[in-house]
């Protein structure tokens, strides 16, 4: 299988906040933007693969600032590392401000996709190669927030965790 790097699986979406987008404070509701970052990570994921993918889980969202009524919001999403048949996306979300004519982030959020084949059983994916400093740390990162998560999810030990213990306790596997 041919590896691929996170700019083979960019996905860029852009969205206008409308009045049934948001909330009662004018804001834009947080279950809105989580929709849009989900299809928009789902075009990440099945760019990297090509294959059908399904959302595993919603690993980290960061609601950092409000998104008002009428804002223009782009949600940028692309793979940050790819395991066996598991990939994550990590997603920047912009909001457009036209006053100072520059993009301001707004959000952030690391999803986790897994490429299924016609019958839903989980299929092989790609192996992910980062260039840029930002892809490289986002992928070593990705490592241990995988370890974390299957340590909370009862389906590995804390002592086989190497990256996360080399992060806390300075052990090297």
């Amino acid at each position: 299988m041919k590896t691929k790097t996170p700019s083979d699986s960019v996905a860029i979406s852009t969205e206008i906040v409308l009045p049934n987008d948001t909330n009662t404070l004018g804001n834009l509701m947080g279950g809105r933007l989580l929709h849009w970052m989900d299809i928009t990570a789902a075009i990440a994921a099945h760019r990297h693969c090509g294959r059908v993918v399904v959302t595993a889980a919603v690993n980290n969202v960061a609601f950092t600032h409000p998104i008002k009524l009428g804002d223009i919001v782009t949600v940028q999403a692309k793979i940050s590392r790819s395991f066996n048949s598991s990939m994550e996306v990590f997603i920047d979300v912009w909001v457009e401000d036209n006053f100072r004519n520059k993009k301001i982030k707004s959000n952030e959020a690391i999803y986790t996709f897994v490429a299924v084949d016609q019958l839903g059983n989980p299929i092989h994916v790609p192996e992910l190669v980062p260039e840029s400093e930002e892809e490289k740390d986002r992928y070593a990162g990705a490592l241990r927030r995988r370890q974390l998560s299957l340590i909370l999810a009862g389906k590995m030990k804390a002592a086989d965790a190497t990256e996360l213990k080399a992060l806390f306790m300075g052990e090297k596997s």
